[in-house]
């Protein structure tokens, strides 16, 4: 099953997000053989500034996509202001649009 799980950061939280980006991009390597699509969320006039994270994730239930964000360096280390999991299905996917950007 797919779910995306949506994370919005908290107010400030940019300095948080550079301590723990080394690790939060090590755990993602653990789960690369579940981990479908993932990156920052980023601000229309100001792409340098991230607004938070957005993680696709195929896994076997919605129990796994909570341990996956659980046990996320960010979330632990109190990054994000919210965090929505929902499950979805694949509709129409071009991963070579994605891989050109």
């Amino acid at each position: 099953m797919l779910y995306s799980v949506y994370c919005l950061d908290k107010e400030n939280s940019a300095s948080l997000r550079d301590e723990y980006r080394t690790s939060h991009r090590a755990y993602l390597d653990l789960w690369k053989d579940k981990l479908v699509f993932s990156g920052p969320l980023l601000d229309d006039e100001d792409e340098d500034k991230q607004l938070g994270s957005l993680f696709i994730l195929s896994v076997a239930n919605r129990a796994e996509a909570d341990d996956f964000i659980k046990k996320e360096d960010f979330y632990n280390a109190g990054v994000f202001a919210e965090v929505r999991i929902v499950r979805m299905r694949k509709g129409r996917y071009n991963p070579g649009l994605a891989a050109s950007v």
